[in-house]
């Protein structure tokens, strides 16, 4: 074990900035989800070896401060692990799935993620929305963000997906369906949209069906990590 020299840690701070393809990641657990997933580790930094919940070949010791630098929580448990992220190549679901439009709240997706993995819904397809590599996001997902099929795209190349593999979305809206009078014949997608703007025009154009979550009167909507869940769970209620 080496000590991080000056420039290693002036190199991290501005790759982790600029949000490049590598998982900064400080919780033991999330750090072995992610190497189960097959991530490759480059280096670890920490303040002591005995902290790495995982055989790495090139540890640098380093300061708690340096630590805090580069964690996103307040209290970080004295080491990060730098990951290569490989990112999955978009293929069509295998089952009832989640499309997340325009989402751009770290936990907002994290929630929705790990809610998806609850319910059954391990494909989810990121249009213009939170990076997979968002340490926040990651996070907040507990490591189920390792654990479920993670695709990233623009808009364009999503509805182009879409219409290839004729897929059936279905998105939220007051003047849908109650949730709990849908029952779809064939594997559909969950489409839950920008947390100010709702689903794109664009996505909406192709989703086939409105579904709604019937409220008491004054409320106009719910929080888009609540929605989708109750979607999710109501349409996939059946398997568990």
């Amino acid at each position: 074990m080496q000590k991080a020299s000056a420039n290693l840690i002036k190199d991290l701070k501005k790759q982790k900035r600029a949000n490049t393809n590598l998982l900064f990641l400080d919780n033991p657990k999330i750090i072995i989800d992610a190497v189960n997933a097959g991530h490759k580790i480059k280096l670890a930094l920490t303040t002591h070896e005995s902290k790495l919940p995982i055989k790495v070949d090139e540890i640098y010791l380093t300061d708690y401060q340096t630590i805090e630098t580069l964690s996103d929580v307040k209290t970080p448990q004295g080491v990060c692990v730098v990951l290569e992220y490989i990112q999955h190549i978009a293929k069509p679901p295998q089952a009832n799935f989640l499309v997340l439009d325009g989402l751009q709240d770290p936990g907002n997706v994290g929630t929705l993620i790990r809610t998806a993995m609850a319910s059954g819904f391990n494909d989810i397809y990121l249009i213009e929305s939170v990076k997979e590599t968002n340490s926040k996001m990651i996070r907040s997902t507990a490591g189920a963000c390792f654990n479920v099929n993670l695709y990233s795209m623009t808009r364009a190349e999503f509805i182009s997906k879409a219409q290839e593999w004729n897929l059936h979305l279905i998105k939220a809206d007051m003047d849908g369906i109650s949730i709990f009078e849908y029952n779809p014949s064939e594997m559909v997608g969950v489409v839950v949209g920008n947390e100010g703007n709702g689903v794109s025009p664009e996505v909406s154009s192709i989703c086939k069906d409105v579904v709604k979550i019937p409220m008491k009167e004054g409320i106009e909507s719910l929080n888009a990590g609540v929605s989708g869940a109750i979607i999710m769970y109501e349409i996939n209620k059946n398997k568990f």
